[in-house]
């Protein structure tokens, strides 16, 4: 009975379809004592990303690189970006992109840091 068990479960196993080798090319050097590293890692699906860190001004890490993906529809997508004292700030032909402000915003802006250099203060409540 233990053969017949096995057997079934061997056949079973064999009949799964298989999937198709992938191939992946990955290359990493670091982290260095500083922190800086760089990695590239590319697919043959088309999914690859790359990055490099370096030390920052304030002792953190800064990181510059890309990565690129193929959606659904065969589309090829790449989106560069830094990512420093400032935030992460991709950029990309695809991403969105805010309007630019209107003009008395910057104004307002100017007004805000002009009260601040005076002292005023405003009580919230």
């Amino acid at each position: 009975m233990k053969i017949v068990l096995l057997l079934c479960l061997s056949a079973v196993a064999l009949a799964r379809p298989q999937e198709d080798a992938v191939a992946v090319v990955d290359e990493r050097q670091g982290p260095a004592d500083n922190g800086a590293y760089s990695y590239n890692i590319q697919i043959d699906n088309g999914i690859a990303h790359n990055e490099a860190g370096n030390p920052g001004e304030a002792g953190q890490i800064n990181a510059e690189g890309s990565y690129t993906f193929t959606d659904d529809d065969g589309n090829t997508f790449t989106i560069t970006y830094v990512a420093d004292e400032r935030g992460f700030q991709p950029q990309g032909d695809h991403l969105p992109v805010a309007p630019p402000a209107p003009d008395h915003v910057a104004d307002l802006l100017r007004i805000a840091d002009e009260q601040r250099a005076a002292g005023i203060t405003f009580d919230q409540k």
